[in-house]
C-alpha cells in the first residue's frame, strides 16, 4: 500500500478489531520470542513485546507476454513494539524499516515510515487510541497485517491510511464494537496532494466503523467516512467487509469499497486525463472495488488460496471538457499455496501467481491510454517473528 495476526484486543485496546495480527485463523497465538527461546528467559510480563514482520521473495514480472525482470525483494520489513502498562494503559509503535523519509515532509511531523505510534486507554466499555494510527476503514483485507498481503486491490494500494488523530471505540459486547475516528486528512501539504486548490482550514477525515463477530462464523468490518479534501470539496468512502468461516479448514471474505471524491485523492483518473505538468488533480471522480478471497487449509501444514478483484474508475460529473462515465476497468486474479513447517511458529513459505488486466474505455483511449496486462510469479517467505 502506498501508503496493514492474534487479535488486536491483545495488542491495543482502542483498536480491538483493527490492524490485527491473524492470518485466516491459522497463526499460532503462543509463539515464543527468540530471546525467550534462545536465552531460556521466561517471559512474565505483557508490558514489552517486540516483533519483526518480514515478507521477502523472488519476483518474476511480465507485461503482457514480454518478460520484464526477475529480482529478490524484501517487500515488507516492519518493526513493532507494543505492550500493556497496566489494565487501562497500553502503547503501540510500528515502523517500516525499508522506507526512508524525513519527518519534515509530513504535516503531522512524524516520519511517513511510521505506521502507528500512540497510546491506548481503556475505560470500562470505552477505549481510546491517541496518536498516529490506521484509519478505521472497513474491509477484511484492509484490516490485515500488510506482510500477509500478496497483492492489494488498487482501491487500497492508492489509499492513504496511516494518519494522526484519535479513535474512540465502544464495545457493546465482547463481539460487537462501534468506532468513531477523527484524523488528519492531509499527510503532506494540500498543494502536494491535490494541486493548486484552495486548502481546507479543517482537513480532517471522520469515520464510523462497525466491527461484528457472530460466533466466529460471520464477521463484519463495515464503515462510512467523510473527508474534507480542499475548500468546498469532500470525499465519501464506504466499505463493507464480510468474512465467513465455513469450517476450521475453509474460509472466505468479500469486500466492497466505493470512493466518491470531489478532488482526485488517489490520482488514478488524474493520471489518465491530465498532462504531466498539470497544476490540479482532476475532480468529480469515483472508484469502486470488489474483492473475493477463498482459502482451504487441506493439511495442518498446507494452505491453498485464490483471490479475484474487479475495479472501476471514472468521473461522476462532466467538467472541463471531460465526459461523465467509466474510464478504466481492471481485473485481478491470484492463486497460491502456503507451507507452514512448524506447529508453534508462524513462519511460512509461499508460491503465488498474480495476473492483472487493465481495460480503458473509449473516453480514456481518446486521451492516449492503452489496454495492458501484467503477470507475476513469486516465491518467498512471511514471518511475524516475535523477538521478545
Amino acid at each position: 500500500m502506498k501508503n496493514i495476526y492474534i487479535l488486536a484486543a491483545a495488542m491495543i485496546p482502542a483498536a480491538a478489531y483493527a490492524q490485527s495480527n491473524t492470518d485466516n485463523g491459522y497463526r499460532s497465538e503462543n509463539e515464543k520470542g527468540l530471546i525467550e527461546t534462545v536465552a531460556k528467559i521466561e517471559k512474565k510480563t505483557d508490558k514489552f513485546n517486540v516483533y519483526l514482520g518480514m515478507h521477502g521473495d523472488f519476483d518474476a514480472d511480465w507485461r503482457g507476454s514480454e518478460f520484464q525482470e526477475g529480482k529478490f525483494d524484501m517487500r515488507q520489513l516492519r518493526l513493532e513494539i507494543k505492550g500493556h502498562i497496566n489494565d487501562w494503559l497500553s502503547y503501540r509503535y510500528r515502523q517500516r524499516l525499508n522506507k526512508g523519509d524525513e519527518a519534515s515532509k509530513y504535516r503531522d511531523n512524524i516520519l511517513g515510515s511510521i505506521d502507528i505510534a500512540g497510546i491506548g486507554i481503556k475505560l470500562d466499555k470505552f477505549q481510546l487510541f491517541l496518536g498516529k494510527q490506521c484509519a478505521s476503514y472497513g474491509g477484511i483485507e484492509f484490516d490485515q497485517n500488510p506482510i500477509d498481503i500478496y497483492e492489494y486491490s488498487d482501491m487500497v494500494e492508492y489509499m492513504s491510511n496511516f494518519m494522526t488523530g484519535v479513535n474512540v471505540a465502544y464495545n457493546f459486547t465482547d463481539r460487537q464494537q462501534l468506532q468513531f475516528q477523527m484524523l488528519n486528512a492531509l499527510t503532506r501539504s494540500s498543494q502536494e496532494m491535490y494541486g493548486d486548490y484552495v486548502k481546507a482550514k479543517l482537513p480532517m477525515v471522520y469515520t464510523l466503523n462497525w466491527n461484528g463477530n457472530f460466533s466466529d462464523v460471520y464477521k463484519t468490518r463495515w464503515s462510512a467516512s467523510l473527508m474534507n479534501e480542499t475548500k468546498g470539496e469532500h470525499m465519501w468512502y464506504f466499505a463493507l467487509g464480510n468474512e465467513i468461516n465455513f469450517s476450521p479448514k475453509v474460509g472466505a471474505y468479500f469486500d466492497w469499497m466505493y470512493s466518491r471524491e470531489g478532488v482526485d485523492r488517489k490520482g488514478i483518473i488524474t493520471g489518465i486525463v491530465a498532462p504531466e505538468d498539470h497544476k490540479f488533480n482532476t475532480s468529480k471522480v469515483d472508484y469502486m472495488s470488489f474483492v473475493l478471497h477463498l482459502n482451504y487449509r487441506f493439511h495442518p501444514s498446507w494452505n491453498i488460496f485464490a483471490k479475484a478483484m474487479y475495479e472501476t474508475a471514472g468521473i461522476y460529473e462532466a467538467h472541463d471538457g471531460l465526459q461523465k462515465g467509466n474510464y478504466r476497468t481492471s481485473w485481478g486474479y491470484l492463486g497460491g499455496i502456503e507451507f507452514y513447517p512448524f506447529k508453534d511458529r508462524n513462519l511460512h513459505f509461499f508460491a503465488t501467481y498474480t495476473g492483472r488486466n487493465y481495460k480503458y474505455s473509449h473516453r480514456a483511449k481518446a486521451l492516449g491510454s492503452e489496454n495492458y496486462a501484467t503477470n507475476n510469479l513469486s516465491v518467498g517467505f512471511i514471518w511475524q517473528m516475535p523477538i521478545f
